[in-house]
């Protein structure tokens, strides 16, 4: 029988007196009894440390937790029971040395882990007898308020402690069942709090990055409840945001029945696992949602390619955060093949597929790289389309084409590369490409795998570079897509700055018709300004090249 938390020295008679806690048997409609109250308040007396136990609703002890005079830390209570509004189905019943109420760590614990009910025994000071009780429970407050989600009694007189928590545990299940009928189901991956943490010297962009975050949410299909902004002198290397702020989210998250937190950072493989145990909620990074968006919106065969092998590169270094129970099977000399760890098997095989994909990918390269030849040995000049997400692309590529594919306002809704033959004013067959659009700190191994779609740029006579004119982070944009352009080895292709949304605008900047092209990708009466800059581009660059009489807007 297994005595949680700090044992350290622990006599052995008080060792054997908390494993005998485990005989005991505490009924549903009591909050405690006088053996079990007698037995916690003895080895508390005798050790001046929290003692405690997780009771289920049979009345079986599950842990027995010993702590500091303070507080108990809990051990890992396993899996939320299943169902809309159910509790943990675990009680804590536990000691305070002192005449003192609920603790903001039992309260922490109460909603982090939802737990039935937290029940604080008092010690008499100086006695080895009960003084007085304390106990919490979840509440369903509103979401429009800021009521904090539970509620909280006594103190109760010990001899006077006759609440039940059998008929309280019954009827706050209901509400909670029907508060989450009444909100009904509004996204697909459930309800969510982002979080943005940073220095003092990022503080200024950090409201633009989660509206940004908050769009990314929306496109991966989640309903965005709360946001949490925390301004440090440093980030917290163990929890990002610190620790007393994060125990305000996981209230935050139990009020807004929030099962996910949205981090608008990287998080490092220790950080998110440190988060995850302490909130007890998932816990998810920008690179994921990325990741996660672009796994849904991949339709072809080398996009879904490129998806996973971006996947397997961001988990690899994280599979030794998955499971504490990886340890090694057997060891030592003759041992070491057998007895590879199931971590290393799993790191070996993340390793042998990431390998495979490589060479998948190797292979779709060489096939677009001979469409491109191809169309190189035609003449026909290449232009292509891009710029940051969800700026317009796809939909001037059919305003521009006559083409219908797929364009939504939602961020990465174009992952494959798509092409289309376009005739110009002057005859002039060209060929468009729509390709990915960028986004600031674009998760490196998704950039690394996505280099093989860029690639259909590196040919280029000519670049559209798309801005939407209505977002006031534009300047930010451009910035971001000017960098990205370097790293592709972009910078010298000739470009035209392209400013859609104008529609948007009650009044466009003049400086916007002389830094480049304004238009309306919605409205092709604006297109014609577009359309002449880029015959005029493409003569002074291919002045040989002449019309002719071949169909446009079929793709190529």
């Amino acid at each position: 029988m297994q005595i949680h938390g700090d044992t350290s020295g622990l006599s052995p008679s008080e060792t054997k007196a908390l494993q005998r806690i485990y005989r005991r048997r505490v009924p549903l409609d009591r909050l405690t009894t006088p053996d079990l109250t007698r037995a916690l308040v003895g080895v508390s007396h005798a050790t001046g440390r929290q003692v405690g136990v997780l009771v289920d609703r049979g009345g079986r002890v599950h842990h027995v937790i010993v702590g500091d005079a303070s507080k108990l830390m809990l051990p890992d209570v396993g899996r939320l029971r299943a169902g809309a509004g159910r509790l943990r189905g675990l009680r804590l019943i536990h000691t305070h040395l002192r005449n003192e109420p609920l603790s903001r760590d039992d309260l922490v614990d109460l909603t982090r882990l939802r737990l039935d009910m937290v029940v604080a025994i008092c010690l008499a000071p100086g006695e080895e007898r009960a003084l007085c009780i304390y106990y919490g429970h979840n509440f369903p407050s509103p979401e429009e308020t800021n009521e904090p989600p539970f509620r909280t009694f006594g103190p109760i007189p010990y001899a006077k402690a006759r609440d039940n928590p059998s008929e309280i545990i019954a009827t706050l299940e209901q509400e909670f069942a029907r508060a989450a009928r009444a909100r009904g189901v509004t996204a697909k991956d459930g309800r969510a709090i982002l979080v943005h943490v940073c220095d003092k010297s990022s503080a200024a962009r950090a409201e633009d990055s989660l509206r940004e975050l908050e769009e990314l949410a929306r496109t991966a299909g989640v309903e965005v409840v709360d946001r949490v902004l925390q301004v440090r002198d440093r980030v917290d290397p163990r929890y990002a945001l610190g620790r007393g702020k994060l125990e305000d989210v996981v209230i935050r998250a139990m009020q807004l029945d929030a099962e996910t937190l949205i981090f608008d950072r990287n998080l490092r493989p220790a950080q998110a696992g440190n988060i995850a145990r302490m909130t007890d909620l998932k816990v998810i990074d920008r690179t994921q949602l990325i990741l996660d968006i672009f796994a849904q919106h991949a339709d072809s065969s080398d996009g879904k390619l490129q998806v996973e092998l971006a996947q397997m590169r961001y988990l690899l270094p994280r599979l030794g955060q998955r499971d504490d129970a990886l340890s090694r099977l057997t060891g030592g000399i003759g041992g070491r093949g057998p007895g590879e760890t199931k971590l290393e098997v799993g790191r070996r095989r993340a390793r042998e597929r990431i390998a495979r994909l490589q060479s998948q990918l190797k292979q779709v390269g060489r096939q677009r790289e001979q469409r491109r030849s191809r169309r190189k040995r035609r003449g026909t000049p290449t232009v292509a389309i891009l710029g940051y997400t969800n700026a317009g692309k796809s939909t001037l590529l059919n305003a521009l084409t006559g083409s219908d594919v797929v364009a939504e306002d939602k961020l990465f809704a174009t992952l494959d590369t798509r092409s289309r033959a376009l005739r110009l004013p002057s005859g002039r067959d060209v060929i468009v490409t729509d390709t990915v659009g960028f986004i600031r700190e674009l998760p490196k191994d998704l950039f690394a795998a996505f280099r093989a779609t860029f690639d259909e740029t590196q040919d280029a006579d000519l670049l559209l570079h798309v801005i939407d004119a209505s977002d006031p982070c534009r300047s930010e944009h451009v910035e971001t897509t000017e960098k990205l352009l370097v790293e592709l080895g972009l910078e010298r292709v000739p470009r035209i700055l392209v400013f859609n949304k104008c529609d948007r605008l009650e009044a466009p900047p003049p400086t916007l018709a002389s830094r480049g092209i304004p238009i309306s990708a919605l409205r092709r009466d604006t297109l014609a300004p577009l359309l002449r800059a880029i015959d005029a581009r493409l003569e002074s660059s291919h002045p040989m090249l002449q019309g002719d009489e071949s169909t446009s807007s079929r793709p190529a």
